[in-house]
């Protein structure tokens, strides 16, 4: 089955292909830095990762651009509040989202740029702007005039006509009912940073910064560009107005967009006291793993309600694949191979790609590996095991984890682990099993008691003890 993404721009489900060649050039929009990064913007760069995974795995090559905003109005307010150059401010807070990142396995871009280093980029996209005849100037400050580009609106599907002309605004963020003509460059005020050009010292406006990076890198029309739902207006739609009114060409061919997150059914916001960062998170003694678990889980087009509850269960989602993980690998099978569950394991791979084929549907995804693994483990209590079938399960699994990425445990925090150690434990287990032997059934309880007190689980099964930390 052909990939397919959901096109913002044509409302479609659009079969999917590179421009040019085998590489996809992919642009993202990345955190802005004024503060640290909390779990409805995780939920969108979750979606970004696994959608570098997917293209990677379908044999593309990427070429992937994320920026990091590192000046606009919330961080030149904060860093004068803190008596701070903007650089100071932000040197924290992008080091923190990098961590962030790590620790939810997402993989960084080809290029991550921030954007004061693209200063130059964006005064000469404005400089040709100007000479087309998109802006105007108003108290030292340069606005794009949008009734000049009758295409404003195509990626919103809103309709723009009779807007007022010359009603301005200056702020990155503004009324996304209420189309203006937006500024471009910020006239310098008082002791704002800013930077020397042609039309006056001052600093970029948000939108033009995520135009001028784009094409910087990936030329005048890109593959995909990938963001939040909250960005296709007004962010995503100046960028189409600016970037296509300096080339003549279509800015991007794909608009990918990831809906909103909500917590306990509602929206996120610090009013309501459920507003979390990832770091708030683990403080509560989550794990990496299974917090992306919950945001990879529910497609990215529909709305995710984020609930303890629903950490609860991702978790015991990894540890049930982790347990199956466990038993295929640990299992002591016949020769040989049972064709019927080599097939099952086939058409298991085969269900898996086809979901995430179409539009990326995660869920669809997971249920394939979940019946599989259902079905395997049934397999197993029926002996329908042979040594050849091992293998093509740990490939459906390795298949599985190459896009979602929570197989493998969280390396421990710096934090003391209570309860015995990992001999400690094996030598307890030893000694029951020796009682077992010598029918001392009252030991063996005594020692399994004494494991359970500790958090320690065992599993007898017919390949031996398993256990797990509670």
């Amino acid at each position: 089955m052909p990939l397919r993404f959901f096109n913002t721009l044509t409302q479609e489900l659009e079969l999917f292909q590179p421009l040019k060649d085998n590489t996809v050039r992919m642009y993202t929009c990345g955190p802005t830095v004024y503060n640290f990064v909390h779990i409805g913007n995780f939920r969108t760069f979750t979606f970004q990762d696994i959608l570098r995974r997917w293209l990677r795995y379908r044999g593309y090559a990427l070429d992937h651009v994320m920026n990091v905003t590192d000046v606009e109005d919330k961080i030149i307010v904060n860093a004068a509040k803190e008596q701070k150059s903007i650089e100071d401010y932000t040197r924290g807070y992008t080091k923190a989202f990098f961590e962030d990142a790590a620790a939810l396995r997402l993989e960084q871009p080809e290029h991550v740029t921030p954007a004061t280093k693209h200063i130059p980029e964006m005064i000469e996209a404005i400089q040709t702007l100007t000479a087309k005849g998109y802006t105007y100037t108003n108290e030292g400050s340069t606005y794009y005039r949008i009734s000049n580009f009758p295409d404003y609106g195509k990626l919103s599907h809103n309709d723009f006509t009779g807007l007022r002309s010359a009603a301005r605004v200056d702020q990155d963020e503004y009324d996304k009912a209420d189309a203006r003509d937006f500024v471009l460059w910020k006239g310098r005020k008082g002791d704002e940073p800013y930077w020397p050009a042609p039309f006056g010292d001052g600093r970029p406006g948000w939108h033009i910064e995520c135009s001028a990076m784009a094409m910087s890198f990936l030329g005048e029309t890109l593959d995909i560009h990938a963001g939040g739902i909250d960005l296709v207006f007004p962010h995503h739609e100046n960028e189409i107005a600016q970037s296509e009114a300096i080339t003549g060409k279509p800015f991007s061919r794909f608009w990918l967009h990831s809906e909103h997150l909500l917590i306990e059914s509602q929206k996120m916001s610090k009013s309501l006291g459920n507003f979390y960062t990832l770091r708030d998170l683990l403080e509560m003694g989550n794990e990496p793993e299974v917090i992306r678990y919950l945001l990879a889980s529910v497609p990215h087009r529909k709305k995710l309600n984020f609930t303890f509850e629903g950490l609860k269960a991702a978790a015991k989602s990894i540890e049930r694949l982790r347990d199956f993980e466990a038993r295929v690998t640990s299992a002591k099978l016949p020769a040989g191979k049972n064709q019927i569950i080599s097939d099952r394991s086939t058409a298991a791979v085969r269900q898996f790609e086809e979901s995430l084929d179409d539009d990326l549907n995660t869920a669809e995804a997971l249920a394939a590996i979940f019946e599989y693994v259902r079905a395997m483990n049934t397999a197993l209590d029926e002996n329908q095991f042979q040594e050849d079938n091992r293998w093509e399960a740990a490939k459906v699994l390795e298949v599985f984890d190459t896009i979602f990425d929570v197989l493998k445990p969280s390396a421990p925090r710096a934090v003391k682990i209570e309860g015995p150690s990992d001999g400690e434990i094996e030598a307890l287990i030893a000694e029951r099993n020796q009682a077992k032997k010598s029918r001392d059934f009252r030991r063996s309880d005594e020692i399994r008691n004494l494991l359970l007190e500790k958090g320690i689980l065992l599993e007898d099964t017919k390949d031996g003890v398993r256990w797990k930390r509670k």
